[in-house]
């Protein structure tokens, strides 16, 4: 017999979820994101970090819900503005799904498919499981998996395109979770932005040049807008890039490098794997690196650059790697290099309404928006002994 649900979440209060929604919440591949860490080894930085998977595909689907309501009420009749409407019923779905493909430990080691795949792609995979598709079939009411792999992948029309922007867009629900949860759990506060009002201001605007539908804003909510890229600027800086995380980060992958291990990309298989799997493999593991992660003795710090390098520091540090490996070991060294644009509103041509009616590019509407540097940073941490010899050799090379 299928059945309604409701959950308890810190963000958003309470999250209902209609017939489809619990059955695809009780399905294996949404139950198994309990056992992936939404921030893969940040935990061991930030200690109240091991929020899961699941709740912030729960916060996400709650917001695709409020985001099409706001986007609809605002649409001119292009979007339903009924509650069980089918498209938003769809935005809500293919929010709730969006993540399920994650490997253990999110974004840590995603590179490490047996193919060369994302988790995009693993996603899409999943959703074409008997227990998924049934799910669709029994209580779908004409909703597809399909249509949600259309959503996440390739819309098939202007308005599958704004159904798509609301979950994987510059200006889209998966980021107004993820900041908001993630600064919370993590007991910082770089992830506060002014939602409500974002939510007020938005609304779905043409673009001019490809009359594709997108989500843009009025021009009250620039500032918003602002906060929201601020947020995330700060997020990646001082959490997702943290100096320490993205060592445990590195020796991860170095074990998993090790052990031969590759994420199974069939689906069944896939399923097996968790962050609790791997973490007891890696207990049993006598690597240095799987050791160094169990045992908390990441290598230390030895050099990093600042923050935003130019393109050409960027080739000036890559080319002094391999001089460095080679006099001290590539196996006695790890490199990282933490790389994000806070934003890219002018890629995917996010507009604002200015008060004349006037369409205006994010960039421009925003001066500030508009100066925001790419974070592009290298760090090379070294084994304990080698540590500072490595630190000042490197400093010497680069000064």
């Amino acid at each position: 017999m299928s059945a309604t649900a409701s959950f308890r979440d810190p963000i958003h209060g309470f999250i209902n979820a209609d017939e489809l929604e619990t059955a695809l919440i009780n399905s294996r591949p949404l139950q198994r994101l309990r056992w992936i860490r939404q921030l893969g080894m940040a935990y061991l930085v930030f200690p109240g970090a091991e929020h899961s998977r699941f709740s912030h595909v729960l916060g996400v689907m709650h917001l695709a819900g409020r985001v099409y309501d706001a986007t609809a009420a605002a649409s001119d009749g292009l979007l339903d503005t009924a509650p069980d409407s089918h498209d938003r019923r769809l935005v809500r779905a293919a929010a709730l799904l969006h993540d399920i493909g994650h490997p253990p430990f999110s974004h840590s080691a995603e590179k490490l498919f047996e193919e060369p795949i994302h988790h995009e792609e693993m996603t899409c995979r999943l959703i074409d499981l008997d227990e998924i598709a049934e799910a669709f079939a029994l209580l779908g009411n004409g909703i597809r998996g399909n249509d949600v792999v259309h959503i996440l992948t390739k819309p098939r029309d202007s308005k599958e395109h704004l159904l798509s922007q609301i979950v994987a867009g510059e200006l889209d629900v998966d980021k107004m979770d993820y900041l908001r949860r993630d600064s919370l759990y993590c007991g910082v506060r770089y992830g506060s932005y002014d939602l409500d009002r974002l939510l007020h201001t938005m609304l779905p605007l043409e673009d001019p040049a490809t009359g594709d539908w997108g989500l843009g804003v009025e021009e009250g909510g620039v500032h918003a807008l602002e906060g929201l890229v601020m947020a995330r600027y700060y997020m990646f800086t001082q959490v997702y890039f943290n100096v320490t995380s993205k060592a445990y980060e590195l020796h991860l992958s170095k074990w998993l490098e090790d052990e031969g291990l590759r994420w199974p990309v069939e689906p069944e298989r896939f399923l097996d794997h968790d962050d609790i799997t791997t973490w007891t493999r890696m207990r049993a593991s006598r690597s240095r690196h799987g050791q160094a992660v169990v045992k908390r003795r990441a290598f230390p710090l030895a050099f990093e650059t600042n923050e935003h390098l130019s393109s050409a520091e960027r080739e000036r540090f890559e080319a002094l790697v391999p001089e460095f490996e080679g006099r001290f070991g590539a196996e006695n060294l790890m490199i990282s290099n933490s790389a994000k644009d806070p934003h890219r509103l002018r890629q995917a041509r996010v507009f604002a309404r200015l008060f004349d009616g006037r369409l205006s590019p994010m960039a421009e509407a925003s001066h500030f928006i508009g100066h925001l540097a790419r974070i592009d940073r290298f760090r090379v941490y070294a084994a304990h002994h080698i540590v500072e010899e490595v630190g000042t050799a490197i400093r010497r090379a680069w000064a």
